[in-house]
């Protein structure tokens, strides 16, 4: 079974996901205007990349920047894409920009 991507419409709705996670979370940010569409867009596959050696081990969350200001504005979000790894809700690694799978990849292992 793949890892499931979340896609929370509202800040309440990633509250919730995040409390309900009994495993790590990823909370990619993205956004909608021009210049951030192709890179999310690519991170959007590249999350999906990761799916199968994930599952089980990493709760995913796509989180759009406008839907989720509390959010962005929590973990100080100040462009898209954004990442941040949380572990019972704290922010354990940041990361901006786009990535590959093998840079993501990286990125989750030191911190699982």
């Amino acid at each position: 079974m793949a890892l499931r991507v979340h896609r929370p419409r509202e800040d309440a709705e990633f509250n919730f996901i995040l409390g309900m996670s009994k495993v790590p979370v990823l909370a990619y940010f993205t956004g909608a205007w021009p210049k951030a569409i192709e890179p999310c867009r690519v991170m959007d596959l590249v999350v999906g990349g990761i799916a199968d050696d994930y599952t089980g081990r990493l709760t995913a969350v796509r989180t759009d920047i406008t839907r989720c200001p509390a959010a962005t504005e929590r973990y100080g979000i100040t462009g898209a894409p954004s990442y941040v790894l949380l572990k019972e809700g704290e922010a354990v690694a940041h990361g901006t920009g786009p990535m590959t799978i093998a840079e993501v990849r990286k990125f989750l292992d030191g911190h699982l």
